[in-house]
This record gives C-alpha cells, sequence and structure tokens, in this order.
C-alpha cells in the first residue's frame, strides 16, 4: 500500500513517497522536491559478517534518463561512477555510518538512483533523506531519522537547498547532515567567511534539518516496521577482566612513541606478546582476546588525552607538528612544492595548460555541456603508511580528498578572464601519519605560488581530533593517523588568513552539539595561521614570471562577423596560423580569441596573424603589401590576408607612368597608403602619396580622383574580396 505526505520546503513543494516502487527491498522512498526525484531502496542480510567491521555499502547513481539525456561517449549506458557521483555516496555513507548500534554486523547496502533531474535543484541532500526513511521503515536497526540540507548565503541572504542558479552566486556552500539533537556531518566550501559565518550557517541549516525529521516522523508512524533480532557479539567476563589487567599498563607504555611505525611497532609486538600468554588460558578465546586488545589500546590513548593533556607523540592538544617546505623541487613541471608536517608529506605539482585541456563531463544537472578548467588530483600509494596493499585504481577515499582540496584552492583562483589558463594540481602522498589532505591544500598552494599564477592569497589547512568521554572531552589540532582511528571526530578545516574556504565534519559518536564546534573552528584557525605563517617564509607571494616551460596565453577580442574569416573554409585559416607559428588557437562564439604558445616570440606571430586578418583597413594607414595583379590602368595590392585594394596608375608616382609594369611586378612588396574607401566599399591606394612632390608640379584639381568603373575589377576592392563568404560550419569552440 502507498503512503506519501507532502510538504512545503524552502518555498518548494516536498514528497516523501513508500510503498509504490521497490517494494521487495527491506525499505525504500521516494522524495521530490521540484521536479528532481530520487529512489533509495535498502537491504540486509539475516547473517552475521564475520569482518571486523560493519559492512555498509552506498552506490548513488544518477540516471541519464532523468534529464532527457543519452549517455556520451561509445557505450551509451550508465557505466562506473562519476566523481560527483562518488561524493554524492560519500556524504550519504559518512551521514548514517554512525548512527547503527555499536556491535551490528549485519552487511548492509543503500542504493539510491536519480530518477527525475529537473536541473534546478541538486539531488544529493533528497537522497541523504530518502536513504534515512528507508532505513528508518526497515526491519534494520538505525539510530535516525537524520536529514541533510544544502545552505548557501546569496547577496547576504541565507538559502536553504539553492537552486543550481543560486549557487553560482553564493558565497558558500555547505551540505550539512543532523539529527533533531546534533549535527553529524559537514561537507562544503566558502569564499573566505569567517568562523561566525559558519556556526550561523549551521544553525539555519539545523533548523530546515528538524523540519524534514518532522516530516519523516509524521509518514513513519503509519508505515514504520519492528526492527529485527540481533545480538552483540559478548566477551566471556572473566577473559575481558583478566586481558584488561594485564594489558592496560603495557599498551599505556607500547603508545607513548613519538616516532609512528615505532609505536606501531610496540603496540603490535606488546599485544601479540600478550595475545599469546592469554590463549595458554583462554585456548577458545582468540577472537575474543584480539577484541579486548583493541578495547584497550582505544581507551589507554583517549584516557591519556583527557588525563595528561599530554598526546602519544608528546604533544599539547593545540600543538601542530614541525613543517619544512622546498619549493621548485621539480625542474620541469610549472611549479612544485614538497610539504612535510611530522611524518606526513605531500609531493604536489602544478601544470598549466589551455582552455583545451579543461575537462568535459557528462551531466543531468545542466543542459549543455559542463567544463572544468580547474582540477585536483591526489593519490595515495601503498608505500606511504609502509603497506602492501592491492592496487585498483583510483579509490573513492582518494576522490573524496581531492575534491576537499580542490575546494580549498577554488574560492582563491583568479578569474579564467584574467587568467585563461586550465590548472591541474597533482599531490602525490609520500608519507602519511594524519591529513595528508591538508597537507595537499598547502603544497597545493605553493606549487600554485611557485608557477606565477597570481593568486589571491596563500591557503593552508588544518586538521581537527575530538576525544569525549561524557561531558569531558579534548579538542586536538593536527592529528595523527593513531588520533583519527581511536578518536572521535576528523573536522578539516582549510582556509586563507582572512577565512575559511573549504570545511569536512566526519563524527563516530552519535552527533556533536554546536558548542564544541565552535571551539574546534576556533582552535582549527589558531592552527591554520600558525602554518600560514611558515608558509610564508618559504614563499609568501606568487613569483613574478611563469615558468619557461609553461604556455604564454594571450587573449585578443575579434568582431563576430570575422570569426568564419579566422577560421577559414575547412578551417584552413586558423590551421595555418597553428601551422606556422606552433601555437594553439581557440576561438569563442562571442569572438574572444585565446592563443597560447610555449615562448613568447611564436604567441606574438600568432596575434599579429589573427589580427591581421581580422582588422579593419584604416583610411590613412600605411601599409606593406603584395602585388597580386597587374593590368593595363594600374595593380592591386593585398594589403592584408585576403583584402586587395587598387593601386591606379596615377598615384603610382607624382609623373605621368606609361605602363605599370614598370613600376612593380606581380609579387613585389610594395608601400601604399590607403587614401579612400567609396561607398561600396572599395579601396584606393596610392604610392605618390608618400613620395615628396617635385618642385613646380601644379595640384591636381580639388576631389579630382582617377574614374573607376567595374571593369577595372573594381570589386577586387572590396573588404575581403575574393574570398567568399564566412565558413560557419568550420568555427571552432572552446
Amino acid at each position: 500500500m502507498m503512503h506519501r505526505i507532502e510538504r512545503t520546503f524552502a518555498g518548494r513543494p516536498l514528497v516523501i513517497e513508500t510503498g509504490r516502487m521497490a517494494k521487495q527491498a527491506a525499505g525504500s522512498a521516494v522524495v521530490q522536491f521540484g521536479e528532481t526525484m530520487v529512489l533509495a531502496a535498502v537491504t540486509v542480510s539475516d547473517n552475521q559478517s564475520p569482518l571486523p567491521f560493519f559492512p555498509l555499502t552506498v552506490e548513488y547513481k544518477e540516471k541519464t534518463y532523468a534529464a532527457g539525456k543519452i549517455p556520451g561517449g561509445f557505450i551509451k549506458r550508465e557505466g562506473r561512477p562519476h566523481d560527483h557521483e562518488i561524493l554524492a555516496a560519500r556524504i550519504i555513507d559518512r551521514s548514517i555510518r554512525p548512527l547503527f548500534p555499536e556491535g551490528f554486523k549485519n552487511e548492509v547496502q543503500v542504493f539510491i538512483y536519480v530518477i527525475s533531474a529537473d536541473q534546478e535543484n541538486d539531488a544529493d541532500v533528497l537522497a541523504l533523506v530518502a536513504a534515512s526513511f528507508a532505513l528508518n521503515a526497515s526491519k534494520i536497526p538505525f539510530l535516525g531519522p537524520i536529514a541533510g540540507v544544502r545552505v548557501g548565503r546569496v547577496q547576504g541572504h541565507w538559502v536553504l537547498n539553492p537552486t543550481f542558479q543560486q549557487v553560482a552566486f553564493s558565497d558558500m556552500e555547505l551540505v550539512v547532515a543532523g539529527s533533531k539533537d546534533s549535527i553529524v556531518m559537514v561537507e562544503g566550501g566558502a569564499l573566505e567567511v569567517s568562523e561566525e559565518d559558519v556556526l550561523e550557517s549551521l544553525r539555519l541549516s539545523h533548523d530546515g534539518i528538524r523540519e524534514l525529521i518532522a516530516a519523516q516522523e509524521e509518514l513513519l508512524a503509519k508505515v514504520q516496521q519492528p526492527k529485527m533480532a540481533w545480538t552483540k557479539a559478548e566477551t566471556p567476563e572473566g577473559v575481558s577482566t583478566k586481558v584488561k589487567e594485564l594489558a592496560a599498563g603495557r599498551i599505556r607504555e607500547a603508545l607513548n612513541q613519538k616516532d609512528k611505525h615505532t609505536r606501531i611497532e610496540a603496540v603490535e609486538r606488546t599485544k601479540k606478546e600478550l595475545a599469546e600468554g592469554l590463549l595458554v588460558e583462554f585456548p577458545d578465546n582468540a577472537k575474543d582476546i584480539h577484541t579486548i586488545l583493541g578495547d584497550v589500546e582505544y581507551h589507554e590513548l583517549r584516557a591519556q588525552v583527557l588525563d595528561t593533556n599530554l598526546r602519544v607523540d608528546g604533544r599539547k592538544p593545540n600543538e601542530v607538528r614541525a613543517i619544512t617546505i622546498d619549493n621548485g623541487v621539480l625542474p620541469r613541471a610549472h611549479g612544485s612544492s614538497l610539504f612535510t608536517r611530522g611524518q606526513t608529506q605531500a609531493l604536489v605539482a602544478a601544470t598549466l595548460g589551455t582552455a583545451k585541456d579543461a575537462q568535459r563531463l557528462d551531466s543531468i544537472k545542466e543542459a549543455g555541456e559542463v567544463t572544468r578548467s580547474f582540477m585536483l588530483h591526489y593519490n595515495f600509494p601503498p608505500f606511504s603508511t609502509g603497506e602492501v596493499r592491492p592496487m585498483r585504481g583510483t579509490s573513492r577515499r582518494e576522490i573524496g580528498h581531492g575534491n576537499l582540496a580542490e575546494r580549498a584552492l577554488q574560492g582563491v583562483l583568479p578569474d579564467f578572464a584574467d587568467f585563461p589558463y586550465t590548472i591541474r594540481i597533482v599531490s602525490d602522498v609520500l608519507e602519511s601519519n594524519g591529513s595528508s589532505s591538508m597537507a595537499s591544500v598547502c603544497g597545493g598552494s605553493l606549487a600554485l605560488f611557485d608557477a606565477g599564477v597570481p593568486m589571491k592569497a596563500a591557503v593552508a589547512g588544518v586538521a581537527m581530533g575530538l576525544i569525549k568521554e561524557g561531558k569531558k572531552y579534548a579538542i586536538l589540532t593536527d592529528i595523527l593517523g593513531t588520533e583519527d582511528h581511536l578518536g572521535d571526530m576528523d573536522f578539516k578545516v582549510a582556509g586563507t588568513k582572512d577565512g575559511i574556504t573549504s570545511i569536512q565534519m566526519d563524527i563516530k559518536i552519535e552527533g556533536l552539539d554546536l558548542k564544541i564546534m565552535e571551539e574546534a573552528l576556533s582552535q582549527a584557525k589558531e592552527g591554520r595561521l600558525h602554518i600560514l605563517g611558515e608558509m610564508d617564509k618559504a614563499l609568501a607571494t606568487p613569483r613574478a614570471e611563469l615558468s619557461k616551460y609553461a604556455p604564454r596565453i594571450v587573449t585578443v577580442q575579434i568582431p563576430v562577423d570575422k570569426i568564419g574569416e579566422l577560421i577559414g573554409p575547412k578551417g584552413k585559416n586558423i590551421r595555418g596560423i597553428q601551422e606556422e607559428t606552433g601555437a594553439e588557437l581557440t576561438v569563442d562564439d562571442d569572438g574572444t580569441v585565446t592563443i597560447a604558445a610555449v615562448g613568447g616570440e611564436s604567441m606574438e606571430r600568432a596575434k599579429q596573424m589573427v589580427m591581421a586578418i581580422t582588422a579593419e583597413p584604416v583610411v590613412g594607414e600605411t601599409y606593406e603589401g603584395t602585388v597580386k595583379t597587374v593590368t593595363a590602368f594600374g595593380a592591386f595590392v593585398e594589403i592584408m590576408p585576403g583584402t586587395e585594394a587598387l593601386l591606379h596608375v596615377s598615384e603610382m608616382k607624382w609623373e605621368r607612368v606609361e605602363k605599370p609594369e614598370d613600376v612593380c611586378k606581380k609579387g613585389d612588396r610594395v608601400t601604399v597608403k590607403l587614401v579612400d574607401r567609396d561607398e561600396r566599399g572599395r579601396l584606393r591606394l596610392s604610392m605618390k602619396a608618400l613620395l615628396p612632390k617635385p618642385e613646380g608640379m601644379p595640384d591636381e584639381p580639388q576631389g579630382e580622383r582617377p574614374r573607376r568603373d567595374d571593369s577595372e575589377r573594381g570589386d577586387r576592392g572590396g573588404d575581403r574580396g575574393g574570398r567568399g563568404g564566412r565558413n560557419g560550419g568550420g568555427r571552432d569552440r572552446r
């Protein structure tokens, strides 16, 4: 039986429906906002997984039929997920994962399809609402409901779930997920906004989240199923007590090693020695012993921080690890930086390309082609943590971390009109012990400075952690991998000295109140300013010159009606310029011509050739032209590519000329002055106007000019005469 509820949310109709689609799933829901619709279906295994973690899978898929499109490329069906689909799946996963009961190990799958896209409203936050409702309506144990909203600020006004058009004019875009009482996930970017602005956006978002949860609860009252029976694996009391007595002190000692690998080796060696001894007494409880030893490690690290205010590497909670920076380490890269903070190291390279290097994307969000002129790619090889593991292509984690770093730098890049380069940054993580994504932000900013990109400001990032037991808590700056693994929060904040540009928060507890977030933001600002100070010591401003290996780009504006002439029949003219100069040309429909070349001479030559083809002849100007044809009454001279004008025999010399061939021949280069353009656009040249007038020679009567009619091939003298019409079919597009 179908059940449905309809509400107005953020000024648009919101519908939650269940019981019509995907009825064999454990739970399903359709959420519609405007004309964007998502379907969520969830399933659960009846058996507990043997894996040592909760096996949750979230798949988010945008169907191209949703926007009335057919997939691009050779394979006309949806394939591997695009980056934006992976990012949406990560948002949902990170929001719902902390809300499954501790100890629940039955495999859960969450499938979300975008089945209608109105190209105004984004589907990712709707998918979070649909997933929450489907889980709560099912037999799966889930500590919900939750909801998610997007918040923006347009011209000083806060907007919940802004349209794509509003986001384009917003100085902030955050996706916030939460329960009725607390925030569970934050993701987004901004244009140097203050910590106070971020907190205000979270308060506003939480109001919207409560409204969406209330709508879910009203419908859940009609459809909610009894929850499935499951049992948490319990350790025998005697085993637990014995392990804790023996392990606590030894694991605490092993944890307090300054070096990551020394610490890991000491902890693992201690666990192994303890397990071997305990197995003699409890031979049937190997799995229980291993689990309890992990719990002891978890509680010992947390207790040390809360009780002593010192971390396992000896730092205070607000202390940042030592930083070293080496810029320009790659001779042929356009810009590079090796950024090291503690035992986290990123080698970051910046590459400058042309408009043709921009990435083209299939998207159901917009009607036309979508392109990206700025990309940041993050790579996390196994050697960065000293591990051996399979290489299976780019992971979801790598895509998520790269997107976070990309957002951090996006807002401070120069406008494309002022710096018309496609920019790609690659961050190769060489060592990792906490917050490699924030190292990528710092290294990326320095690499862009090293490349000479005129950025508005330097950007740094820092990862914050949280240890919370009851009402007692500690906020940690620049967390280690161990503190991330055993702590309650991973809160990354990036920005300039003036404000935040990117933010991401994940928690492992049920929620987080705004008071703790306010403290974390304030402490993160202190850490960020410290890191920016260290970066300034290495490279305070962008380099004045681009790398000699980077392309030089200049833009020129030509009349729109000259585009066809620049391109030429089947692209002949523009190809000729590129072949002769080695430059790369792109032409926009508005007449903007972008010229890119490695080397200033090549670029300048191409620019001159473009201007020569597209410029208008100016009466009174002097030109050096080529004689194309000699006739009985004069010669036709090409003064610009494709533009010929008549040099009448009477204008060749002050003295009488019997034969034009006595003065010039076909192929000669001559200097002439454009003296007239008649009402039909025909041009008249003169050589004698550039020569001194002989003494005693009488002036020509005012207004007298050589007679010319159509028999003199005057039509050749029109602007671009003889070149034919514009070949519109050959126009290049960026």
